[in-house]
């Protein structure tokens, strides 16, 4: 009979091996964003990721089920990511209303001339691919845009009850028009590597608005 006690389970923690596969899932992750938002899915291969973060040929699949549920989830995780975004802006009650969509899209622009116009939009990008795409990318891509752009029509439903637009403005119509020609300006800035469609975008946008 074995007298020594029995250790007891270790708390806080997991286990190592536990702790390594969680961040180098996170690493792919993070690693396929930022070659996603270059070069789109299609033209990306696994290796290249598996190459920045380090991981074996062929391990991917330790981690994801297939490219294409690895891409499912970028997309849920950039959806995720530039929602928080847009809520930091759009709920800074230090600004108007307006303001905050100003304060974003200045943001914005700060990230496109960060990255020397090599990042765009993720969801953008994929959507320019669709058609090259799994089926099941298109839902989740339009809950995405559907998502964000629900988050502007109450931003500017804060602008018409502070009385920055007219009462009869239609929010929903106005925000959609707004991601429908951001995500164009967006594409159109990486191929001119400039800020300028934009700025053209935007100004015309605020000028656009129906005032009281």
């Amino acid at each position: 009979m074995d007298t020594h006690p029995t250790s007891p389970r270790r708390r806080g923690r997991p286990p190592k091996q536990r702790d390594e596969l969680v961040d180098t899932r996170a690493l792919l992750l993070r690693a396929g964003l930022e070659v996603l938002t270059e070069k789109g899915f299609s033209a990306t291969g696994l290796d290249e990721i598996l190459k920045r973060v380090g991981v074996p040929k062929g391990s991917f699949y330790h981690y994801f089920d297939s490219k294409e549920a690895f891409g499912l989830e970028l997309v849920d995780l950039y959806g995720a990511f530039f929602a928080k975004k847009l809520d930091r802006h759009f709920h800074n009650h230090t600004l108007s209303p307006l303001a905050r969509v100003r304060a974003f899209i200045d943001d914005a622009k700060d990230g496109m001339a960060r990255y020397g116009y090599r990042r765009g939009c993720l969801i953008g990008t994929l959507g320019q691919e669709m058609g090259a795409l799994p089926e099941s990318f298109r839902l989740r891509l339009h809950g995405t845009f559907k998502d964000w752009q629900d988050r502007l029509a109450g931003c500017l439903t804060a602008a018409r009850q502070a009385n920055e637009i007219a009462d009869t403005a239609d929010v929903d119509q106005l925000a959609a028009f707004f991601w429908i020609g951001w995500e164009g300006a967006v594409l159109r800035a990486k191929l001119e590597q400039s800020l300028s469609p934009l700025d053209t975008f935007a100004d015309h946008f605020f000028t656009c608005l129906p005032r009281r």
